[in-house]
């Protein structure tokens, strides 16, 4: 009877590990562990070389650059005159006005590419000029047609033995790590390397970490991130260009996915199928209390801050922040440090007013504007790259 017992218990329990594995597997599955990843293929080291034309070549370096909200908003046009020119566009279907309604952050993307793009031209041995908005100034009161129209950069590349970078292997190591950093503060080498930067740029880089700096800033974080999760028009934008399948991501290669939270390996396929099959567990309530708990997290484990400011805030000002930005966060990764950009308090959407205007008074009491915070240490985790598209699909004929 006792042998009986334990067979049957026996029996149970493997028929109950068999459909548990067999419903780990599915979920595994719909999560896409066995689909190719394709939208990471720009990240391998040869993927330029596909193209032999240099302007490609760069451009396929280029496209690794943050943008906002990863939305890759950019085009390029190759000059046929002139084997050495390219123009750079901002992409007007991929902007984000609920969170961007006065494209501000999309011209600080147009700059973080032309700064990735000059990094890569240096190490395959050529000079990167650019020539900001060649033809004129956008029409303000007919942004998108004007984008269409209007090049933000012409950029000429000139063979030159004489340039070098040292930050050329930082373009593949991801842009954004939103994990707690370590204790350790930044160096006086550090910092200094990190602000010698900003010389000659339109736009000016502060590096804050003492103690009342840290808890003013880290307060602005959370705020900023706390009243765009209340904001639906925000949350919708976000669910919109929110991938949870590699079958979704290799179609969008743009946009958010699970690896945003830092979720790599096995977990990335198991999250993304439960995800798929159970939607309702990434539902706006689920992703702001995420969204807050990662930004109070990353504030509590940070060794210092970065604001990017400008004079102003015309849209040559806005991309020379973006080209100083990337410039930071490359050279930083170079450094051993890494970054991550907490706008949501420089949005310029009405429920932002009171805090955007706030941070203003304490770190820009003349009249600057803040294009940029960025919380800044030394990494405790490796981040996971993110989706890009192909370098072909920027291609735009003139």
């Amino acid at each position: 009877m006792k042998h009986r017992t334990r067979r049957i218990l026996l029996i149970t329990i493997g028929a109950v590990a068999g459909v548990l594995g067999l419903g780990l597997g599915a979920i595994l599955t719909v999560g896409g562990i066995f689909v190719p990843a394709t939208y990471l293929q720009p990240w391998t080291a040869t993927y330029y070389q596909q193209s032999t034309d240099a302007r490609m070549q760069v451009v396929a370096h280029a496209i690794l650059a943050p943008s906002g909200h990863n939305m890759q908003p950019w085009n390029v046009v190759l000059d046929e005159a002139d084997a050495s020119v390219l123009d750079l566009y901002a992409d007007p279907s991929r902007l984000t006005p609920a969170v961007d309604p006065d494209a501000r952050q999309t011209m600080v993307s147009q700059g973080a590419f032309l700064a990735y793009l000059r990094i890569a031209a240096e190490e395959l041995g050529y000079s990167a000029s650019f020539e900001l908005f060649p033809d004129g100034s956008y029409d303000e009161t007919n942004l998108e047609k004007s984008m269409s129209q209007q090049p933000v950069a012409r950029v000429t590349l000139a063979k030159d033995s004489s340039v070098a970078t040292d930050d050329y292997s930082s373009l593949f190591l991801s842009d954004t790590n939103r994990a707690p950093y370590t204790a350790a503060p930044l160096t006086v080498a550090q910092t200094d390397a990190l602000t010698a930067l900003a010389e000659g740029s339109a736009a000016s880089l502060s590096i804050l970490s003492d103690q009342q700096d840290m808890i003013a800033l880290g307060a602005f974080a959370v705020e900023g991130t706390l009243i765009e999760t209340q904001y639906r028009a925000a949350t919708a934008e976000s669910a919109a260009v929110f991938h949870g399948t590699e079958q979704a991501k290799n179609e969008a290669r743009s946009g958010f996915a699970v690896e945003g939270q830092g979720t790599t390996g096995v977990k990335k396929y198991l999250l993304q199928g439960l995800l798929t099959v159970f939607p309702a567990l990434n539902d706006d309530a689920a992703g702001a209390r995420n969204a807050i708990a990662l930004t109070e997290a990353g504030v509590d484990h940070t060794a210092a801050y970065g604001l990017v400011s400008t004079p102003s805030n015309t849209r040559s000002e806005q991309v020379e922040a973006g080209i100083l930005y990337a410039r930071i966060s490359l050279h930083a990764r170079t450094l051993g440090l890494v970054m991550q950009p907490l706008s949501q308090v420089l949005q310029e959407y009405p429920t932002m007013a009171v805090p955007y205007a706030a941070i203003h008074d304490a770190y820009a009491p003349d009249g600057q504007t803040i294009q940029m915070l960025l919380r800044i240490g030394t990494p405790t985790t490796e981040f996971p790259v993110s989706m890009r598209r192909d370098v072909t699909s920027l291609l735009r004929t003139p």
